[in-house]
């Protein structure tokens, strides 16, 4: 871990009251704890140890088979809190208190908001490479922002998270307390002064919030919590701190800073999951509350979106029974309380004493709160606030949760309708992308799409796979411009457009060219990227068609990686009369082709060129015998994205059983058919597999003769035997498929060959194919037949 980052770590678990923070992760195959990571120091006593049994009495041990925290005050302050994901057990996270009393409260929630961050860095599954450094990363991800300040000279070394939440690029800071302090809001520099002057009797920890202006003008509120080290001389040394824009810290004690930071938490909660974390993050400390429910009212059904604590056990039995999906309905048959509250719109409180419903036994044996969430004259949903132990509601509360709801209810309409537009969103963009992709004799292909983490979370990116024979398939990936619901649309329609092309049998430069044709004529003023790849899986043989699109890149059977160099054309919509020259490339068996888009290789702060060399070095350090985990430590870190990502990738692996072929031109002469059996036994003779002669003969018979009777132009015989199976194909110059007769009676003059051929084949059916199509019919050599 670089110097910096493990400096603000231990400043962050200084504030947090701990000294040392230790991440233990089972070690496959024994039953042991292993020690990944460390930070900070023990004052005395042993360093932690590297392995912990499993079955022991340690606090991590205990935490981990338990999946319940352990604070401990006994001897040494120490917390153990456990690291999972969706129920899952990933390890354990070992903090040592600083101070004898043990951890406070908010703490205590810091130390398990981290180690929820912590567990998100942990891979699942079975002997994964374990990522390290965690705790750091783990840190940055809840933005916690570090400083030192020395106060005599007005200088201050600031890491690069407390630089990003005051809006600061590194590059543009001078290290001077005054360029951090230029952001802040005039009316909050009274108490940021505070800390920039310490007086003597302030060498005690301080916290504190204010108010900064973002790049874009956009008002920020951050948490700040510091403490004064004395100096040799009257004045401190130097000011230790920690900054933060989420409620990780310390909060103001009185109601107006509560309130201020709860709206600007609830600003920046876009989701209802959010939501509920910020009204428990409120509610529970402040009010030392034991239980905190919400829930949200959506078509005459109550929905619970956040518990705390968020065992069952600590719930009543009702609930637990009713309780069926991951957000359940509550039980408001049994909950005459909250049905009341509701249907009013009017806040309770209900003082210890008070006889409640046994759907609400245990939540408030010593008071409860019961607060419905007005939003726009309805009601959004309801909290519900409990404490086990007596407790009495001061007048300065009771508006305090007055006013809670209120905010709490807005914010929980507002979440609603952002989760809905997000599920649109990707029901939306899954509808426009493949469900599947087909499975292939001489390879193997898989794709992964990501959705832009900003905005509406659709996008123009696509790619599809697209079988066109028994030994062709054809690749696509492409991106249209922009992230918008109207780039997806157009998406769509590309996507659709280049399948029909691709299925009617032209060749690649045809299929882009009329894409770019039919993209001109939509008259939009999007444009789009293309790359199209048709690969014959018998011969190994690609053509590529690059139309502004990146270059596809190879994974060679030898490890090495290379781009394709593609001559390319211009972007889809752009020029009507546009060429689109064709590329050819030989893959060997074993050679892996990736097709992306510029989501994965290009940012803000990543070059092309530097995108695409990491690629490459991800593609040529990936397994290629897992294509589809290949496909994921492609995509890399699942971090914040700027733009959409999509990604095709294709095994060529060769033909297992390799066709044997043969063909005929057909001449229009008078003995034409009889020429086509002749050459049919001819072959199949030189096959061995003279047993499927007859039905195979008829079919040709029958085939041909449709051909050269409703058709004009040429025509042209194709036996292709692969395995124990003889395919005839017959191709002709009309699009018109074959139709057969819907009755069949004994004056009928017609129509009876394609009946007879479809009850003597496996398989039977029609193709196009450019310039016309293409009758097929399979028929199985009998067993026994070499």
């Amino acid at each position: 871990m670089g110097g910096t980052l493990r400096t603000c770590l231990d400043r962050a678990l200084t504030f947090a009251g701990a000294t040392l923070a230790a991440v233990y992760a089972p070690e496959v195959g024994t039953r042991e704890l292993q020690l990944v990571d460390t930070s900070g120091s023990v004052s005395s006593g042993p360093s932690p140890p590297e392995r912990l049994p499993l079955s022991g009495d340690s606090p991590a041990a205990r935490a981990f088979r338990t999946d319940h925290p352990l604070w401990l005050t006994a001897g040494t302050p120490l917390g153990a809190l456990p690291l999972g994901i969706q129920g899952s057990r990933l390890g354990c996270l070992l903090v040592l208190g600083a101070s004898p009393e043990g951890f406070e409260a908010e703490q205590r929630r810091f130390l398990e908001r981290y180690a929820d961050a912590v567990a998100a860095l942990l891979p699942p599954g079975a002997d994964p490479p374990m990522p390290t450094p965690l705790l750091g990363p783990a840190l940055r991800s809840l933005r916690v922002g570090s400083f030192v300040l020395a106060p005599d000279t007005g200088l201050i070394e600031a890491d690069d998270t407390l630089l990003e939440l005051v809006g600061i690029t590194p590059d543009d800071f001078d290290g001077k307390v005054d360029t951090l302090l230029a952001h802040a809001l005039p009316e909050d520099m009274h108490a940021l002064m505070s800390v920039l002057e310490p007086t003597t009797d302030a060498f005690g920890r301080r916290d504190l919030e204010f108010r900064v202006r973002g790049p874009t003008g956009e008002m920020r509120w951050l948490s700040l919590s510091c403490r004064a080290e004395p100096g040799t001389g009257d004045g401190p040394a130097q000011v230790l701190g920690v900054v933060t824009a989420t409620p990780v810290l310390r909060r103001g004690g009185d109601d107006v800073s509560r309130i201020q930071w709860l709206t600007a938490a609830l600003d920046d909660a876009a989701t209802v999951r959010d939501v509920g974390r910020v009204v428990v993050a409120a509610l529970r400390e402040p009010l030392a509350a034991d239980h905190v429910a919400l829930a949200a009212v959506q078509d005459d059904r109550v929905m619970v979106t956040a518990l705390d604590p968020p065992q069952p056990g600590a719930w009543p039995e009702v609930w637990r029974t009713e309780w069926r999906t991951e957000w359940p309905d509550a039980p408001l048959r049994a909950l005459p309380t909250l049905q009341a509250a509701l249907r009013d719109g009017r806040m309770d409180l209900w003082p210890a004493g008070t006889p409640l419903e046994a759907g609400l036994a245990g939540i408030g044996a010593g008071g409860l709160a019961v607060l419905p969430l007005p939003a726009k004259g309805q009601v959004a949903g309801v909290c519900l606030v409990g404490w086990d132990r007596p407790h009495e509601f001061v007048p300065e509360e009771r508006s305090l949760l007055t006013a809670t709801a209120a905010l709490v209810g807005q914010a929980l309409k507002r979440a609603h309708a952002h989760d809905a537009e997000q599920e649109l969103a990707t029901m939306l963009q899954r509808s426009l992308l493949p469900r599947r992709l087909p499975e292939l004799p001489g390879g193997t292909a898989v794709a992964r799409y990501l959705p832009a983490r900003r905005g509406l979370q659709v996008g123009g990116d696509w790619y599809d796979v697209i079988a066109l024979s028994q030994d062709r398939v054809a690749l696509v990936i492409g991106d249209v411009q922009g992230h918008s619901a109207g780039a997806a649309t157009i998406m769509g329609q590309m996507r659709t457009a280049v399948r029909a092309y691709a299925i009617e049998g032209h060749p690649p430069d045809v299929v882009v060219s009329h894409a770019n044709r039919l993209l001109v004529g939509m008259e939009t003023d999007l444009f789009a990227t293309c790359c199209y790849a048709e690969l014959d899986l018998e011969e190994g043989n690609v053509l590529f068609v690059r139309a502004g699109h990146l270059a596809p890149m190879l994974r060679l059977p030898d490890g090495s990686t290379e781009e394709v160099e593609v001559a390319g054309g211009p972007p889809l919509g752009v020029l009507a009369e546009a060429d689109f020259p064709m590329t050819s490339v030989e893959l060997a068996p074993g050679t892996v082709l990736a097709l992306v888009t510029d989501g994965l290789v290009e940012a803000a702060d990543l070059p092309l060129d530097e995108g695409m060399r990491r690629t490459r070095v991800a593609l040529a350090a990936a397994d290629p015998a897992d294509p589809g985990k290949m496909a994921d430590e492609l995509l890399g870190d699942d971090g914040r994205r700027e733009d959409d990502v999509a990604l095709l990738l294709l095994r060529y692996d060769g033909m297992t059983t390799r066709p044997i072929r043969a063909g005929w031109m057909v001449w229009r002469l008078p003995d034409a058919v009889m020429h086509a059996r002749r050459f049919t036994a001819r072959t199949l003779r030189r096959w061995k597999v003279q047993e499927a002669a007859d039905a195979v003969l008829l079919v040709v018979s029958e085939l041909v003769t449709n051909a050269l009777v409703h058709t004009q132009g040429p025509v042209r015989l194709d036996l292709v035997l692969r395995g124990d199976r003889v395919r005839v194909s017959v191709s002709d110059s009309s699009p018109r498929a074959p139709a057969k007769p819907v009755i069949v009676d004994w004056e009928a003059t017609g129509g009876r060959g394609l009946l007879l051929v479809e009850a003597m084949s496996d398989a039977f059916g029609s193709v196009p194919v450019a310039g016309g199509k293409q009758v097929w019919s399979e028929i199985a050599v009998p067993e026994g037949v070499p």
